[in-house]
């Protein structure tokens, strides 16, 4: 009898331990590569791909989207108005849709109701938070439109020069590079100081992009290239004007932001003038066109909640044509020029126990969040918290074969000097050099693959 129990014991424990082995890791062919953010892709290849919510959200998040999608499109007036009241006195635009067309890029161009592009401006040294030294009398961003009776800071003129970029094989592209001119400055625009061109950006997939967990954006980190391949990678760590804390910076063409709620209320005070419960103070402060009204905070919080919790739950457009040979072979071609060095496929958002949408999703963004050195052709020349001159944040690629259909001429790069994606690689400078130089050794045929790749995100 006791041989019996003790055999039985012996049986049992091998099936025990046979049934708690780890399982093992999903294999990437596994997913479905459609699948760009996880439970937050939408299927849409029409001009509205980028305005979907995520599927799912509840009837209450619903609601607070909606609210929030129908703010976002909300054009304020001049103070005292019953309704969107509190623009300007000074200002770029008069809604964050004028910008984000369609929730997507802008154009760039100034001065226009249409327009997407603003100018930092600063002076040497850092404010006493590390960031940009405000411009005496301009503070950290031009505004060039103002409201009635009052004087708009600056106008400005963009213009383009020819720039023709030959190929080993005999072709060539002509490249636009931009020149900037301001005139009509209400005031005499301090010495020395530095500006920064910036198009508006798309806006979806930030929510996901906000749940990266910090330590896998410093996992992507090398700023002493160690590894030896060109590529660096800085976090840029900022001042949150919410929380009084510095934190690692994610939004922002140079990473300048923590969090989307910054984000979000930086925009309606710099370029809209609207105050807010992070930002109460007025962009025009102390200057000559600042108004008397005691009515700030001028936004009211649900709103700004409403617009950030928007965003947020933005949903990203899948991958088309996956099973294409041609993309197949361009995506390889992508990753043996290393430009996945900076353009990071895969990684996993973290845990969301409000919004199970984003929370923990296997993600492909094709960026790391991280600053590059992009070369003197695209440099600003102006310091941004732990950003130099030459630095930019890896701009997210997903979506990004979608522009042309969500806001026609698919402008590309921090100030949308590239019409085409082959022009914008060309731009590449710094830390991409050499991964441009292999894109054009390529043949014609090869490069047009990447091309293709890329329109397929």
């Amino acid at each position: 009898m006791k041989k019996i129990w003790v055999i039985g014991i012996v049986v049992v424990s091998i099936s025990g331990f046979t049934m708690c082995n780890k399982a093992d890791v999903f294999p990437d062919a596994g997913y479905d590569e459609r699948l760009s953010a996880g439970l937050a892709t939408v299927f849409d290849e029409t001009s509205k791909a980028f305005s979907h919510a995520v599927e799912g959200l509840s009837d209450r998040d619903m609601e607070v989207h909606e609210l929030g999608d129908a703010a976002f499109e909300q054009t304020f007036v001049s103070a005292p108005a019953p309704v969107n009241s509190g623009l300007g006195p000074v200002f770029n635009n008069v809604s964050c849709i004028s910008c984000h067309h369609n929730d997507g890029k802008g154009t760039p161009t100034a001065g226009f109701s249409t327009s997407s592009m603003l100018f930092r401006i600063s002076i040497p040294g850092a404010d006493e938070y590390g960031g940009p030294l405000a411009a005496i009398g301009y503070g950290g961003q031009l505004q060039d439109q103002a409201v009635f009776g009052k004087q708009p800071e600056v106008h400005v003129d963009i213009n383009y020069n020819d720039k023709e970029i030959n190929y080993p094989d005999g072709s060539s592209v002509v490249l636009r590079d931009p020149v900037y001119t301001i005139t009509q400055s209400y005031l005499l625009l301090p010495a020395g100081h530095m500006l920064s061109p910036r198009m508006a950006p798309p806006v979806f997939g930030t929510g996901l992009l906000e749940l990266i967990p910090e330590s896998t954006i410093l996992s992507f980190a090398d700023e002493n290239d160690k590894d030896g391949d060109g590529i660096s990678g800085k976090p840029n760590y900022v001042y949150n004007a919410y929380t009084k804390e510095t934190e690692l910076g994610r939004f922002g063409l140079k990473a300048n932001n923590p969090n989307l709620l910054v984000q979000v209320a930086g925009a309606y005070n710099q370029d809209m003038g609207i105050t807010s419960y992070v930002f109460p103070q007025e962009s025009s402060y102390g200057q000559a066109q600042s108004d008397a009204y005691k009515d700030d905070p001028e936004l009211a919080d649900s709103i700004l909640n409403e617009v950030a919790f928007y965003v947020k739950t933005l949903a990203v457009p899948a991958r088309r044509n996956v099973t294409d040979v041609t993309i197949k072979e361009g995506e390889q071609l992508f990753n043996q020029i290393n430009c996945t060095g900076c353009h990071k496929q895969t990684m996993q958002t973290g845990v969301d126990v409000t919004i199970r949408q984003l929370s923990n999703q296997r993600i492909h963004p094709y960026t790391d969040l991280l600053l590059h050195d992009m070369g003197d052709g695209l440099a600003d020349n102006r310091p941004d918290f732990l950003a130099d001159g030459k630095e930019w944040r890896t701009t997210p690629l997903w979506g990004i074969g979608l522009f042309q259909k969500t806001n026609g001429i698919p402008y590309f790069l921090h100030d949308g000097r590239a019409r085409t994606l082959e022009e914008a690689i060309l731009w590449h400078g710094g830390e991409a050099e050499k991964s441009k130089n292999a894109f054009m050794q390529l043949t014609k045929t090869e490069r047009d693959k990447i091309i293709k790749f890329l329109n397929s995100l």
